[in-house]
């Protein structure tokens, strides 16, 4: 018999099936956010509601234009995973105040961009799971973000979304 996953697999293995409807060509990835062991919102990468996305237009503008990982999100069509769960969740109405979001990216570390680290921390989260390309997962607190912000800039982060993909 297959052993009971964790908690914590369980989810993000939700949040890989939530990723495979993502239509973006340069990362796919999807989130879900659970709130007192409750799902209460998910999302994944993709155009904005109603609008064509990078698949029915045949190509990344980013990719295009050379812009490296974790750069230059205004030029991009897509809205990330996590902040569409925090999108949805607004739209109906849900509380995400002590809740943990997991964030799943297939080929690379899931970790959030500094916009949804502020997104994340502004919607009183409290932890962010993130898959990592060996396999595993990292947790994170919020709570640990916002007191190393205090004492340093927010550009110190150490855990950056796209530094392991880009050729330096």
């Amino acid at each position: 018999m297959k052993p009971r996953p964790s908690k914590d697999d369980y989810y993000l293995n939700i949040a890989k099936q939530v990723a495979d409807r993502c239509t973006c060509f340069r990362n796919k990835g999807g989130a879900i956010i659970v709130r007192d062991d409750q799902i209460v919102s998910t999302g994944y990468i993709g155009a904005p509601r109603k609008t064509k996305d990078c698949f029915e237009r045949g190509f990344c503008l980013r990719d295009k234009m050379n812009v490296p990982h974790g750069q230059r999100y205004e030029l991009c069509r897509s809205v990330h995973a996590e902040m569409n769960a925090i999108i949805n969740a607004a739209r109906a109405g849900v509380s995400l105040l002590g809740g943990d979001v997991y964030i799943f990216c297939y080929d690379r570390d899931g970790f959030p961009c500094f916009m949804c680290k502020k997104m994340m921390v502004n919607a009183g989260l409290s932890r962010v799971i993130c898959s990592t390309k060996d396999g595993n997962y990292k947790i994170f607190q919020v709570e640990d973000w916002i007191k190393d912000w205090q004492k340093k800039d927010i550009l110190d982060d150490q855990h950056q979304y796209g530094a392991d993909l880009n050729k330096r």
